[in-house]
C-alpha cells in the first residue's frame, strides 16, 4: 500500500532539485516587477499588526491576563500572529495551485503532490523574514528574547505538517469543485477568531464554554500559544499539548496525502 510519508520523502529526496526550482520561482514571481520586491512581503502584515496593536493596546487599552508571558499587547499580537500567516498562506494559495499549474500537470508526467508543498517553503520564506522582524521589536520592546526559541524550527515542521495535509485536501477539491477556494477563504476566517491570536484563551467568558472547547481543540491555538511561550519566556514546552499538536499535524498530513494521492488520478482530465 501506497502511504503519503512514502512519497513525500521520496520528493524531498529526488525532487529536490524540481522542488527547490519551483520554490525559488514562485517567491520571484509574486514580486516581479516590484520595486520594494520581497520587503511588501513584510510590509503588509506589519502594517495590519501596527493597526491592531494601536487601536487595541492604545485606544481600548485591552489589558492581558495575569500570568500571560507579556504584559505588551504589541508582543502579544506579533508573536501570536506569527505562525497564522505561515498557516494562513499556505493553505489559501494551495487552494489554487494545481489549477495554475496546469500546463504542467496536463502536459507532461509531473509530480503535482509537491507543488503545495513548494507553497508551504515559498511561504517559509517570508515567515522567516518576519520572525526576524518580531525577534528585532522584542529586542527593541520587551529587551529580551528567550534561549527556547531555538525550539520554534519544531513548531515550523508541525505547522508545515497540518498545512500541506490540509493544503493536498483542498487543491485536490478545487480541481473539481472550483468553490473550494472561497470555502477555504470563508472558513479561515473563522478559524482566525477561534484561534487566542486577539485575545488569550482565559479572557473568553465562562457562560460561553463552547468557544473555549473550540479553543482548547483547535491545533492552531497550540502553536499560537508556542510561539509566544517561546519567543518570550523560558517556560519548558507543555508534554500534552505538544503531544495533541503532533498527533493533528500528522494525522492532517496523512490523511491529506491519502486524500491527495486518491483524487490525482482524474486531474489531468479534468484540468
Amino acid at each position: 500500500m501506497t502511504i503519503p510519508g512514502k512519497f513525500f520523502l521520496q520528493n524531498l529526496v529526488h525532487q529536490r532539485t524540481l522542488l527547490y526550482q519551483m520554490v525559488r520561482r514562485d517567491f520571484q514571481n509574486r514580486f516581479v516587477g516590484s520595486v520594494a520586491g520581497w520587503v511588501w512581503g513584510l510590509v503588509h502584515p506589519l502594517v495590519q499588526m501596527l493597526s491592531w496593536a494601536f487601536i487595541f493596546e492604545w485606544c481600548f487599552r485591552v489589558p492581558l491576563p495575569e500570568g500571560e508571558v507579556t504584559q505588551s499587547y504589541t508582543m502579544f499580537l506579533f508573536c501570536g500572529y506569527l505562525p497564522w500567516m505561515l498557516f494562513h498562506e499556505t493553505l489559501t494559495r494551495s487552494a489554487n495551485c494545481l489549477i495554475d499549474h496546469s500546463n504542467l500537470i496536463t502536459k507532461t508526467v509531473f509530480p503535482s503532490e509537491v507543488i503545495p508543498i513548494s507553497v508551504f517553503l515559498s511561504a517559509m520564506v517570508s515567515h522567516l523574514l518576519a520572525l526576524a522582524l518580531v525577534v528585532v521589536t522584542a529586542l527593541v520592546w520587551v529587551g529580551r528574547v528567550s534561549g527556547m526559541s531555538v525550539l520554534l524550527p519544531l513548531y515550523m515542521l508541525l505547522t508545515g505538517l497540518l498545512a500541506v495535509g490540509l493544503g493536498w485536501i483542498v487543491a485536490s477539491l478545487q480541481v473539481y469543485l472550483r468553490d473550494t477556494a472561497q470555502f477555504v477563504s470563508v472558513t479561515l476566517t473563522l478559524w482566525f477568531w477561534a484561534t487566542p491570536i486577539m485575545i488569550a484563551e482565559n479572557q473568553v467568558p465562562e457562560q460561553f464554554w463552547y468557544v473555549r472547547w473550540i479553543l482548547r481543540y483547535n491545533p492552531m491555538s497550540y502553536v499560537v500559544k508556542a510561539y509566544r511561550e517561546r519567543l518570550l519566556s523560558y517556560r519548558l514546552p507543555d508534554l500534552e499539548e505538544m503531544l495533541l499538536l503532533t498527533a493533528y499535524a500528522v494525522t492532517a498530513f496523512f490523511v491529506g496525502g491519502l486524500f491527495f494521492r486518491h483524487l490525482k488520478r482524474g486531474f489531468a482530465d479534468v484540468l
